[in-house]
């Protein structure tokens, strides 16, 4: 290069490194991630998933996206693998979201991970065969844990989206073959949160008590129509998949078309290939069931007009083998004629024999003693009269003398003895007597009983009580019964 032209000499290979810039590990490292960062932001990346060993005790998730030609680190931080849809798995070819950055603890390059799905419908299936093998082994789809269904349901709960034609063509068939309760708990069958509200549909008719004011269901459908299985892989989550598997309600699965099959379809009780055909499994046609009735009513009867047929026949069979009445009482009434007969015999003999002794005893009998034995019954029934007679006097004496001793008695306690000695009781208006004035107030009647049943009546006129009399007055004499006041 010519002076003219650059105004001074081209510097040496030595002169060029000694002025280029220095940049630190640190300040290239950065440089690098920001330049990463800024050209490329957000992207899509296509590859199988390699070096998956399960989620770090952190949380976070630590794998590698790679192609025939070249291997791109990834990671998934905790906050965004919980809502995650497809989880990563070993050797699962998927489309990852999200940004790319440099790691400058090792110089690498990574993709941080937003979004995860399956890279075409080779890799669903991988999955969904995966994910079949693992809950069958956990023994959900065994034969044994099925529930039968029940003839005739009382209340149908049925899990399905508002809107669409599942649930008008599930309610028309339940009409058309039998009218029952029906229960629709709304979700989405589509989408990231379809799985989560069908699992939360079926889990909370499970936990409606018995006779409370929702009624618990007999029976649920979970429904959706037809589609792509990446529309029906709601129904391949693993948390749906035990959310039916765990009902206690038995529990049909009506999920796509007759060739559609999801993993719920292995742990439902029932799966029913259309909608359509899991009303059709829920309720029988009630046509059907009032001609079965009424086939069986006259099977009844026709069995009771047999039955009635057979048991006179056999009733006319036993008459015939019967003996006539005629030849049941000859024997015994031969018997009674006998016994009437000698009956009659015995009688007269039994009169003669009687008759006999008593002319024997006739003889014996004369007049002379029939007086003798009376007149010493009458000088027996004189002698107990007279000692009655004086027995009876005897007591009534005894029992005068008592009673003169009880009168004596009575009287020396009685009050009137005392009231014929001078004395008087005060009675209150209730009759009740008084010992003393106190508490009597002005006005209040109060009735004194002299001797010989003489009363009078006065009225209280004042508490204050009367200045004693200076007259000394002569002091009655006490008596040995003491004073009743």
């Amino acid at each position: 290069m010519s002076e003219t032209t650059q105004g001074k000499a081209a510097p040496t290979s030595g002169e060029s490194v000694g002025n280029a810039h220095e940049f630190s590990v640190s300040e290239i490292s950065f440089s690098l991630k920001r330049t990463v960062e800024e050209t490329y932001g957000h992207v899509r990346v296509r590859g199988e998933i390699t070096g998956f060993r399960g989620v770090h005790s952190s949380g976070h998730s630590y794998f590698a996206l790679k192609d025939e030609k070249a291997r791109l680190e990834a990671v998934i931080w905790k906050g965004a693998f919980s809502k995650l849809r497809f989880k990563p798995a070993e050797g699962l070819e998927v489309i990852a979201t999200g940004k790319l950055t440099t790691y400058p603890g090792s110089s690498k390059y990574q993709i941080v991970i937003e979004q995860l799905e399956p890279a075409g419908v080779g890799a669903l299936m991988a999955l969904l065969e995966e994910r079949k093998k693992k809950l069958a082994a956990e023994g959900l789809f065994a034969a044994d844990r099925k529930k039968p269904l029940p003839y005739l349901p009382e209340v149908i709960a049925v899990i399905t989206s508002p809107t669409g034609a599942v649930i008008r063509d599930i309610l028309h068939r339940l009409q058309d073959r039998f009218p029952r309760h029906v229960l629709v708990w709304p979700v989405r069958v589509q989408g990231d949160t379809a799985s989560a509200e069908v699992t939360a549909a079926i889990q909370g008719f499970n936990a409606l008590a018995p006779g409370g004011r929702i009624p618990r269901p007999d029976l649920i459908i979970v429904a959706r129509g037809g589609g792509s299985i990446e529309d029906l892989w709601g129904f391949n989550e693993e948390n749906v998949v035990r959310a039916a598997a765990a009902s206690e309600i038995p529990l049909i699965s009506a999920v796509g078309h007759e060739t559609d099959t999801t993993l719920i379809d292995y742990a439902s009780d029932r799966r029913a290939p259309t909608p359509t055909a899991a009303a059709e499994m829920a309720v029988p046609v009630r046509a059907d069931c009032v001609a079965a009735l009424r086939e069986l009513d006259n099977r009844m009867l026709r069995a009771q007009t047999r039955l009635l047929d057979t048991r006179r026949t056999d009733l006319r069979a036993l008459v015939r083998a019967l003996p006539r009445l005629s030849d049941l009482i000859a024997l015994p009434r031969q018997r009674f004629d006998n016994a009437s007969e000698r009956l009659g015999l015995a009688l007269k003999r039994a009169a003669e024999m009687k008759r006999a002794r008593l002319s024997g005893v006739e003889g014996k009998l004369s007049t002379r003693l029939i007086r003798f034995q009376i007149a010493e019954g009458h000088k027996k029934l004189d002698a107990l009269d007279k000692r009655g007679l004086a027995a009876e006097k005897r007591h009534l004496t005894d029992l005068t003398r008592r009673l003169d001793n009880m009168g004596k008695l009575l009287q020396s306690y009685s009050y009137q003895g005392v009231l014929e000695r001078g004395y008087a009781v005060v009675r209150d208006a209730y009759g009740k007597p008084l010992r003393n004035g106190a508490g009597r107030k002005t006005g209040e009647a109060l009735d004194i009983e002299f001797a010989g049943d003489d009363r009078l009546g006065v009225v209280v006129a004042g508490s204050t009580p009367v200045a004693p009399d200076s007259t000394p007055k002569k002091k009655p004499v006490a008596s040995g019964q003491g004073s009743l006041l």
